[in-house]
């Protein structure tokens, strides 16, 4: 029986061993070389789950994808954008926004995403179907200017100040502006708002809404109408006297104004005394004859302010008289006359600081 020595054993496992670390090295070598070969053939594919905005191109060539990016992706946004303001609508053309997208850029910018990480990882993911899930931002370039001028357009339309409510006096009529609301835009905010458009997802429609804040007036109708709770309105014209209350009309009276030469003044005033059965203290004037200068007691037979006064302005004041004939006619030294029921009535509804506008 022959026995190997160690040194031959030792000799036989050696060149086992170089034979199959060959072999392994060999099988490692093909494996390389055809996950070289196959990440080469794949270097100009979209990795699956690569999204340009809304638009999925995974797993096309570059060829394909680009393709698919013009119909899906730049198609959509040569329809008009719309920016709509209540029920006002202000369109943008892709020409006059100058749109354009890069989608050699995209398709670029989709591959390298999707050819992130190693070569291992890459081939198990083509291998085994995996997908990426990575979302590229469309490379799409629009004219600044043409949303500046946009934005400025909208603005300049819809925006309105707001309007205090006012009150003045018009043909004798007390006229009331009501107060109005203002609405406005904020420029920066809209602009914003259209550059997203532009370039957003092209399934949605191509519109914005503006966002109108309202602005409210200093001075509100219903403020004008606490502060006004009575009003006097004299129509020389026309003889009468009105009465608003809460800036409505409540009753009109007949009157007689000044004559000729000394007529009843025009303008606003306010009632500044309130007398029951005054006293008439007689003007220092060729007209009151020789009755100028001296005061007649209130409820005497010859006093013609009669029972009740209301003074507005210099000694002209609204009263009573007992020459009902005068009303309807220009009669007075200046006052304002009416009939005693009706300013005995007139009396009890206007307080001292009332307005009062003659024209």
């Amino acid at each position: 029986m022959i026995r190997a020595s160690p040194d031959h054993v030792m000799e036989g496992m050696s060149r086992t061993t170089i034979a199959i670390a060959a072999a392994t090295l060999f099988v490692l070598l093909a494996a390389a070389g055809g996950m070289l070969a196959y990440d080469s053939s794949r270097s100009d594919t979209v990795a699956g789950g690569v999204k340009v905005g809304q638009v999925d191109i995974g797993g096309l060539s570059a060829q394909a994808a680009r393709a698919k990016l013009r119909n899906r992706l730049l198609r959509p946004l040569r329809r008009p954008l719309v920016v709509v303001a209540g029920e006002t609508e202000f369109p943008l053309t892709a020409r006059e926004a100058k749109l354009d997208g890069d989608v050699d850029a995209m398709v670029e910018a989709a591959v390298a995403r999707g050819r992130e990480g190693s070569i291992v990882a890459r081939t198990w993911r083509g291998l085994t179907g995996a997908e990426v899930e990575a979302t590229v931002r469309p490379t799409v370039a629009y004219s600044e200017t043409a949303v500046r001028r946009l934005v400025d357009k909208v603005r300049v339309r819809v925006s309105r100040k707001p309007l205090n409510a006012h009150i003045a006096l018009t043909g004798g009529r007390v006229a009331v502006r009501r107060a109005r609301t203002g609405l406005a835009v904020d420029p920066a905010r809209l602009r914003t708002k259209v550059q997203r458009a532009l370039i957003s997802d092209t399934t949605a429609p191509r519109s914005v809404r503006v966002d109108l804040r309202r602005t409210r007036p200093k001075v509100s109708t219903a403020q004008l109408a606490r502060k006004y709770s009575v009003v006097l309105a004299v129509d020389r014209a026309r003889y009468r006297v009105t009465l608003f209350k809460r800036l409505k009309r409540v009753r009109s009276y007949p009157i007689a104004v000044g004559q000729a030469g000394l007529e009843t003044p025009a303008g606003r005033y306010t009632i500044q005394n309130k007398a029951v059965n005054p006293a008439w203290h007689v003007p220092n004037s060729a007209w009151a004859g020789s009755l100028a200068g001296s005061v007649i007691p209130g409820g005497a037979p010859n006093n013609p302010i009669r029972s009740r006064w209301l003074g507005v302005y210099d000694g002209v004041g609204l009263h009573g008289t007992s020459d009902r004939g005068s009303i309807g006619t220009n009669a007075s030294h200046g006052c304002i006359r009416m009939l005693v029921e009706d300013i005995e009535k007139l009396y009890a509804q206007v307080p001292v600081g009332t307005p009062i506008f003659i024209s």
